[in-house]
């Protein structure tokens, strides 16, 4: 019963922290960290660990898999090859050059331990990067790029991890092993990907009931990430493709009330998980810190040296991967050159998170009786989660100054429109082809009103591109509508006080209202 308490409080503390980091502007993880932290001094309070597991396959699933679900696939395709090159050669070489560095600070840890490290921090986190940009408004291939890093770069942190894991074990690992590892282990999740997207798209065509979409919907990242499991491939790399597929399908599998539920209950869960997973850490950061055996000086040197490596690396690789691409004619022809402010502004959307907690809990405890050998483990832990705080706090809270300093901002509210109601036109056309095709025997009244409302979505798409200095027609009609729905809204409420209609009554005529209102407000945003 008292972790069942301990679980509820934590989840209140996390919905008031993002609650209150939306109010003041800032970035939810950020807050909710720093609160942990906070909460970790309260005497009495309950003591935080997260199990590596329980992330990895508990948590990050469903965060990847939500992700995924709501990315653009073909902006994905386009900007594969930057979304690779900091995926995938990022990776390896901060894993690298974070690696070698920390060995030669600290020479008596073994290499492979510091490359283990160098994995570790490597990966940028997908919640704080994506949630920056999106509020600063950053240009919407910048996000797909972030989005893209974010959604591959886990898998190939983790593969890393674990081979050199294996290594300071005893079982050699070079380049070229773990070159192999990675394509091995990447290829296999992509296989499983497809199979298990095919399967749950054939489920939701099949399945009518949007209670049972939504469990399926539920369930797919869990079982996907569990199979790729047991069968040695990368579930990171699965969960993304079975997300990418099915979110790109999603319009012609399941029903508009699927759809509408299944979005409701995805915000939630994701809600939850990333205000839970951030306050944790801040609630474990107490503990490690008192775990630190090694001298404070070499521990501020170390994650100094880490920090700055993760910060000049990043740099150094975004600008000779965006401009040396373009020498080459095809892709120079393909895609504009971005000015120096784009690869600045990426460059510093280094936030880590997730992933970088939960490998961190991976470093095996020093024992030589299990070929073991011995490092500092505990300052190795200290370091990831130091620099998980260091970039939500240098970085998270510098990003939008500096992406509003350096111009790197996109309006696209105009061409959205444009585009909106052009293809509003087109469809408003094949809408009346189709209601003169089955309009036989429909009374002309019925007829008539449909004609109507396909007119005022047309006109409401144009609408969008007219003044905003006065009120639309469209806005006056919402907020007109908004208020007859209050008032009929009010009349049911007292005819089931009275008595005069059943409970049923009126949670149907509610539920109708509500959606009818919800609607109202989704086409005003």
């Amino acid at each position: 019963m008292e972790s069942i308490v301990d679980t509820v409080v934590l989840v209140a503390i996390a919905v008031v922290g993002a609650a209150l980091a939306r109010r003041l502007g800032f970035v939810a993880p950020l807050v909710l960290l720093v609160a942990g932290l906070g909460l970790s001094y309260v005497p009495g309070f309950p003591e935080a660990h997260l199990e590596p597991e329980l992330v990895l396959i508990g948590i990050l699933p469903p965060l990847l898999y939500v992700a995924a679900l709501q990315t653009s696939v073909p902006a994905f395709r386009h900007a594969l090859r930057p979304i690779l090159l900091l995926a995938v050669g990022l990776v390896l070489l901060t894993a690298f050059v974070v690696g070698f560095a920390v060995h030669w600070l600290v020479p008596q840890a073994p290499l492979a331990a510091c490359v283990a490290l160098g994995a570790i921090v490597a990966p940028p986190d997908a919640v704080s990067a994506t949630a920056i940009a999106r509020r600063v408004g950053l240009p919407r291939r910048v996000v797909t790029i972030l989005e893209g890093e974010s959604l591959l770069n886990d898998a190939t942190a983790l593969v890393v991890v674990r081979v050199s894991v294996g290594a300071l074990s005893g079982v050699a690992a070079g380049f070229g092993e773990i070159a192999g590892q990675v394509a091995l282990k990447a290829g296999g999740g992509l296989v499983i990907g497809a199979i298990a997207a095919v399967g749950a798209a054939k489920l939701h065509r099949r399945i009518e009931d949007p209670l049972l979409d939504d469990a399926v919907s539920l369930l797919t990242p869990f079982v996907v990430v569990i199979v790729a499991e047991e069968l040695g491939a990368s579930s990171v790399v699965a969960v993304v493709i079975a997300g990418l597929y099915l979110g790109h399908r999603i319009p012609y599998l399941l029903s508009a009330t699927s759809r509408l539920q299944m979005d409701a209950v995805w915000r939630l869960t994701t809600f939850l998980l990333e205000g839970v997973v951030f306050l944790l850490v801040g609630l474990q950061l107490r503990a490690v810190v008192e775990s630190i055996e090694t001298d404070m000086s070499t521990t501020v040197r170390v994650t100094s040296l880490v920090f700055g490596a993760l910060v000049l690396v990043r740099f150094l690789w975004m600008y000779p991967a965006t401009y040396l691409a373009r020498l080459i004619p095809r892709i120079r022809n393909r895609e504009d050159r971005p000015p120096v402010t784009v690869p600045t502004v990426i460059a510093w959307a280094g936030m880590r998170g997730v992933v970088t907690l939960a490998a961190a809990q991976t470093l095996p405890v020093p024992d030589p009786a299990k070929d073991v050998p011995d490092y500092p483990r505990e300052l190795f832990v200290f370091v990831a989660f130091a620099i998980i705080v260091l970039t939500l706090l240098v970085q998270g809270t510098t990003l939008p100054t500096l992406a509003r300093r350096l111009g790197v901002r996109e309006d696209t509210s105009a061409q959205d429109a444009l585009a909106e109601a052009g293809v509003q036109h087109a469809a408003g056309r094949a809408a009346l082809e189709a209601l003169d095709e089955h309009a036989d025997g429909a009374p002309a009244s019925v007829v008539d009103r449909l004609r109507a409302l396909v007119e005022s979505r047309s006109n409401n798409a144009w609408e969008r591109l007219g003044s905003q200095r006065q009120e639309t027609p469209s806005a006056a009609y919402g907020r007109l509508r908004r208020e007859m729905i209050r008032a009929e809204r009010h009349v049911f409420k007292i005819a089931r006080n009275e008595g005069r209609i059943p409970e049923e009554v009126l949670v149907r005529a509610q539920r109708e209202l509500d959606l009818e209102e919800s609607q109202l407000r989704r086409s005003e945003q």
